[in-house]
């Protein structure tokens, strides 16, 4: 039994980037450390809009950061240390080798302790 033709997805690995990355800084109004250069190269992004994933780096600083509901970001960070500040208080240190979730309605800190290097897939749902 054979199965029908389908079209090849694109496998997209996550090489060092050979492209320039998009460059920016939080917010002013968020700023709660420093003013860290944040530098992204999106690598894939769904035909839908819904799915982008690609590599992130930064300079130590913090900033507040609102996800709506329904964003979540998987990231695992490949060097650096970085700790997620909720708004109740606690605090959960990611550091090089481990990954973690922000989940959809994260209202807190994202505070850059070490130069930090991170693949991230973010997720929007409607």
């Amino acid at each position: 039994m054979t199965c029908p033709a389908r079209p090849l997805s694109r496998i997209v690995r996550f090489d060092p980037p050979d492209t320039e990355p998009v460059i920016d800084h939080p917010r002013p109004d968020r700023l709660v450390q420093g003013n860290p250069q944040r530098r992204t190269w999106t690598l894939h992004e769904s035909a839908q809009g819904d799915l982008a994933s690609g590599i992130w780096q930064c300079e130590p600083g913090a900033w507040r950061i609102v996800f709506p509901p329904g964003k979540d970001e998987y990231f695992f960070v490949l060097e650096g240390r970085l700790r997620l500040h909720d708004a109740r208080g606690g605090v959960t240190e990611v550091t090089a080798g481990q990954g973690a979730v922000i989940p959809g309605g994260f209202e807190g800190v994202f505070e850059v302790i070490e130069p930090v290097r991170k693949h991230f897939v973010v997720v929007e749902r409607g």
